[in-house]
């Protein structure tokens, strides 16, 4: 009996996908800040991830006999502390290669919540109109009505301090955003040709709402999201410094810029390198959304 042999041939990418990809990053890569910023950024979860491994010492370990030593590079400091210690003694790179774990963290987590729930709000206020959609905005307009940073103390202060506590916070502050953003962009859609042809064909209003309109509305979303990651670093740092975020001894940067107020003049180290390591990411971030912005607005892409 003759056998058959099916050859099995290797699944490649979808060429039009595999274009799209590549206009992507033409776009992306041409802002030269964009691909620095993305570097950056790949560096930085490389050494959160790596923490563990490549940390000299561990980030709540407290050696006496080393109590604010400065860089290694000034006088007095030692090879062993490399940035320097801190007040009671902890290794101040430890530290910080652990912060960039809890700074990328809840920059996903925050980001996440408000996405997650500005898009299903905004899908909601935008396609069903109505009374629906003019209660939804007032909302969303009297939470922008308040300054963010004053509205997530608040909420703070209401649920209790802490790191979870202020991750909520922020992610309620920052979820208007993405509401009126989706809202805007699913009533500029929904009567489009698509659509109409969707809802004759029986789609349900799940459907049309969440599988035919809303793919079609991620651009600006993604971008709005890549901003709202380096706003929720920022003000998860502010409220550490406030004492409202992530507590002692978390090596969270802005519960270490509040540790070092009191030794700004006489320990420099304590607060720049905190400070230096919130700056950077935030601006590697920052610049990232410039270039997703570039390559995923077609009224910003050149012929």
């Amino acid at each position: 009996m003759a056998t058959q042999t099916v050859s099995a041939e290797p699944v490649s990418l979808d060429p039009s996908r595999r274009a799209r990809l590549a206009e992507f990053w033409y776009y992306f890569s041409e802002n030269r800040g964009a691909v620095i910023g993305l570097a950056v950024f790949l560096i930085l979860v490389a050494l959160a991830i790596l923490a563990p491994v490549i940390a000299p010492h561990a980030p709540n370990a407290q050696y006496r006999d080393a109590v604010l030593l400065p860089p290694f590079w000034a006088e007095g400091g030692r090879a062993a502390y490399a940035l320097g210690t801190d007040a009671v003694g902890r290794d101040m790179l430890s530290r910080l290669l652990y912060g960039a774990r809890f700074s990328l963290f809840i920059g996903i987590v925050v980001t996440t919540l408000a996405l997650t729930g500005g898009i299903v709000v905004g899908v909601i206020a935008g396609y069903v109109g109505g009374w629906i959609d003019t209660a939804i905005m007032r909302v969303m307009d009297i939470i922008l009505a308040f300054p963010s940073l004053l509205l997530a103390l608040v909420l703070v202060a209401v649920l209790g301090p802490g790191l979870t506590n202020a991750m909520i916070a922020i992610a309620l502050v920052l979820q208007p955003h993405f509401v009126r953003l989706t809202r805007a962009a699913v009533m500029s859609e929904k009567n489009r040709e698509y659509v109409v042809a969707a809802r004759v064909a029986g789609a349900g209003p799940m459907r049309l709402m969440f599988r035919t309109i809303l793919p079609n509305c991620m651009a600006p979303l993604i971008v709005q999201a890549t901003l709202s990651f380096s706003n929720a670093i920022l003000d998860a740092a502010a409220l550490g410094f406030l004492g409202m975020g992530a507590q002692p001894p978390t090596p969270e940067w802005g519960t270490m810029l509040a540790e070092a107020r009191e030794f700004i003049l006489r320990a420099w180290w304590v607060v720049t390198f905190p400070g230096l390591a919130i700056l950077i990411t935030v601006l590697a971030i920052n610049l990232m959304g410039d270039g997703l912005r570039d390559a995923l607005d077609p009224k910003l892409k050149r012929s």
